[in-house]
């Protein structure tokens, strides 16, 4: 840094150097411009201030000794610095000499070996030719043999899986299902290989599998209907293999239904050996279960004895759809795939016939088809039993009885099964036959009683017929309040009943009515209409034949209040009277004509009187004494009462006429002086108020 200063004299070294201006110069007094040029230096320069600085830290003091040397001491430090870096310079020179010999060698190796890896590359050309030969061949051979492979595992069964597909002394277990599993995906799959133009590769792999699918679905077959032989329905083991191998033989809709054809004739066998067991306590073999109570130990009640029957079989049937829901409700949608998927596969199906295509499979619909097969052998016998039994009954009500019962179990198992299963057809036509016994006996009771229908009780009260005949149809009431008919329907379908067990009886006694005298035949009609009313109205199914009877009821006891009514006339004498001053009305032209009748003349008039005292002290009595036969107490009094209401109106009618005739007789006396005519009221002095008091 010293190196850079430039020489001072002592003058120089108290500030730093600045330009001398000219005027400065020509000054004569060199102090004065020392001063001026140190007051006009800037002491802010940075260059300034950095000198400064080292000087500080060189420790250099302001001497005129050292300002005199400071110069050369940096010139100094400059040259040694500079010789240092030439030494170092001359280090760097036999370096760089070295290692430009070094180079020199380097050359000569590479040169060398150069020369040696080109001959060697002659040398050796033709043998690496031939190993990237090899080695693309290599790698082809490594892509033909992975292709291989992945074809071999795709499109062909192995030995082990053909065997356990096809070989019957193989089980049939999860390795077969495997197998075919395979087999049919191998199947599908060679669909693309006819893709191609060469198509003899996918031709026999198709042709090859599809034997093996064959005999795999043979050998499932075979299986399955050994196992359906041996098939507990109870054991829950049919959730497993069986219906594993069911789901899978749906794929084949033909073997899968000679499966369940099968499954169905061995089921019936069981099913009827269980029925004859349950009905004899022992099976068709003879082998006796002493555990068993014999339905037949019951055969002499035969409600009881059809009823167990019918229980057995709805037992056995729900029981039967219950183990099978497993299979065909649980699976039924796998089944039915399986089904849909052999139906499209099956040449035959791809010409469907008038157009029609098949119907898709549905769970339900089959498990019932089923179980209805399975019950088929013990509905056989069950309807050749119960058909016995309905036509060796001799009673009406048993009759009735058994036709309701086989109708509470035709509708269970229409609901349980369907309405077009054989099973509930073979007890419709148990009904119908119990139905037409029923009618066939109650028509036959009817024709028995024929020679009762001419004898009428001289009491005037029902006929013991009429009686027994309501009780039973009480009894057959009671049964059929208990059956399964919609409401809506109950009055009309118990209508061909009452036809038959009512209707005959009331018309008998409709008939035996015609035969008595007024008003015994109203009364003895009215007696037979209010006991069947009685009956009738206990059950809603009956409302409206009973709103019938009381129509016919109110006919007949208007026919006795007319009777009554006739009785008050003729027993009271005022029959004639009021027959002649009915039609007259209170007008003077009417009262005019009243003298003049023969039933107003005095002496009959008179008698009128007489009779009508003698009769009103026990009119009352005897008007209630005629109807004393009628069984309705109450309807008694009200007949009397109205009839008795209608005489005194009458009798009103007669009083008013009478007075109003006197009435004009006192004025035509009165205004032509004439002696005034003997008054009919005199004559006839009996006033309403009075007949009303003592008909009350």
């Amino acid at each position: 840094m010293s190196s850079l200063l430039p020489p001072r004299d002592d003058h120089t070294l108290l500030s730093p150097t600045s330009p001398q201006s000219p005027s400065f110069t020509k000054s004569a007094n060199p102090l004065s411009s020392k001063v001026t040029t140190v007051l006009s230096s800037s002491y802010a320069d940075t260059e300034f201030r950095e000198s400064l600085t080292l000087l500080d830290e060189r420790g250099v003091h302001s001497t005129p000794e050292t300002r005199r040397q400071l110069r050369l001491d940096l010139q100094k430090e400059v040259i040694d610095s500079n010789g240092e870096i030439i030494n170092e310079f001359a280090k760097v020179a036999q370096q760089l000499s070295r290692i430009g010999a070094t180079i020199g060698k380097l050359n000569e190796s590479y040169q060398e070996i150069k020369s040696q890896i080109t001959a060697a590359q002659e040398a050796t050309s033709a043998t690496l030719d031939e190993a990237s030969q090899l080695m693309a061949k290599r790698q082809q051979l490594e892509r033909k043999q992975s292709l291989l492979k992945a074809f071999n595992t795709s499109f062909i069964l192995t030995e082990d899986e053909t065997a356990a597909l096809t070989l019957s002394s193989e089980p049939v277990d999860d390795r077969f299902f495997s197998a075919l599993q395979k087999a049919k995906k191998i199947s599908q799959d060679c669909e693309v290989l006819l893709g191609f133009e060469n198509q003899t590769l996918g031709l026999e792999v198709m042709e090859q599998t599809s034997k093996n699918l064959n005999l795999g679905f043979q050998k499932l077959y075979r299986w399955v209907q050994r196992e359906l032989k041996t098939l507990n329905l109870e054991s829950p083991q049919i959730g497993s293999s069986i219906r594993r191998a069911l789901r899978v033989l749906a794929e084949r809709p033909s073997l899968f239904q000679n499966c369940l054809d099968f499954l169905a004739e061995a089921r019936e066998q069981v099913l009827s050996d269980s029925l004859s067991t349950a009905l004899t306590g022992s099976s068709r073999n003879g082998a006796v279960d002493a555990s068993v109570k014999p339905i037949e130990l019951a055969a002499h009640d035969t409600l009881r004895y059809v009823g167990d029957m019918l229980a057995w079989a709805h037992s056995a049937a729900v029981g039967e759809r219950e183990a099978l829901e497993v299979l065909f409700i649980s699976d039924g949608d796998e089944i039915a795939k399986g089904i849909q998927a052999g139906r499209e596969n099956e040449v035959w199906r791809l010409v469907v016939d008038d157009g029609e295509a098949p119907a898709d499979f549905d769970p339900v619909t089959a498990l019932n088809e089923l179980v209805d097969r399975d019950m088929s052998g013990a509905s056989r016998a069950l309807r050749q039993r119960v058909e016995q039994v309905i036509q060796t009954n001799e009673e009406i009500i048993l009759a009735y009885k058994l036709a309701n019962l086989l109708n509470f179990y035709k509708s269970t198992f229409t609901r349980l099964l369907s309405s077009g299963s054989a099973l509930v057809e073979a007890l419709g036509l148990l009904e119908a036959e119990a139905l037409r016994q029923f009618r066939s006996l109650a028509r036959d009771h009817v024709a028995t009683l024929q020679g009762d229908f001419q004898h009428t009780p001289a009491d005037l009260r029902p006929p013991d017929f009429l009686i027994d005949a309501l009780e039973q149809l009480s009894a057959i009431m009671a049964t059929y309040e208990t059956s399964l008919t919609a409401a809506n329907d109950r009055e009309a379908d118990f209508e061909p009943v009452l036809a038959e067990v009512f209707n005959p009886f009331l018309s008998g006694c409709a008939n035996m009515s015609q035969a008595i005298a007024p008003p015994s035949n109203s009364i003895f009609l009215i007696n037979c209409l209010l006991l069947a009313r009685h009956s009738l109205s206990r059950y809603d199914f009956t409302k409206g034949k009973a709103r019938q009877i009381q129509t016919k009821i109110d006919e007949e006891r208007t026919e006795l209040v007319e009777s009554q009514y006739g009785f008050f006339r003729i027993e009271s004498g005022l029959d004639s009277l009021i027959g002649a001053l009915a039609p007259l009305t209170d007008n003077n032209e009417d009262i005019e004509k009243v003298n003049s009748l023969d039933a107003v003349q005095p002496p009959a008039l008179t008698r009128a009187s007489q009779t009508l005292d003698n009769f009103l002290p026990s009119a009352l009595m005897d008007a209630v004494e005629n109807l004393r036969h009628l069984q309705d107490a109450k309807l008694a009094r009200d007949v009397t009462e109205q009839a008795a209401e209608r005489f005194c109106v009458d009798f009103e009618h007669v009083e008013e006429i009478l007075m109003s005739a006197d009435e004009l007789a006192e004025q035509k006396a009165d205004a032509g002086g004439e002696e005034e005519a003997q008054s009919l009221r005199a004559l006839f002095p009996r006033t309403s108020g009075e007949l009303r008091v003592l008909l009350s």
